[in-house]
């Protein structure tokens, strides 16, 4: 699903030249905060016996907290995406705005 999305969003970038990537700083302070906030409930949640990741369908490779890779791709790939797609959006019609004008 990660590859599914990275696929189906991050063309946006080369056809359409959003420029999210080229705005690193800008995009690593939208994701960073968010994406720290939600590893630290999965962490939580993991400890608590909450919830866990079934280990025939990760690729077992385990970071702190017990927190498996794809999760955390997955909290960088999706808000990636996103944003590209908002961006897409926005550079399609002109005069679309947002609020961080």
């Amino acid at each position: 699903m990660i590859l599914f999305t990275v696929f189906g969003s991050f063309w946006l970038e080369l056809y359409l030249k959003t420029g999210v990537l080229r705005r690193i700083q800008r995009t690593f302070l939208s994701i960073f905060p968010v994406a720290i906030l939600f590893l630290a409930w999965d962490a939580y949640a993991i400890s608590q016996g909450h919830w866990y990741f079934d280990k025939s369908q990760i690729l077992g490779i385990i970071g702190p907290f017990e927190i498996p890779f794809e999760e955390f791709l997955f909290f960088i790939v999706v808000p990636l995406a996103a944003l590209m797609t908002i961006q897409a959006v926005r550079t399609v019609k002109k005069h679309w705005t947002v609020g961080d004008e």
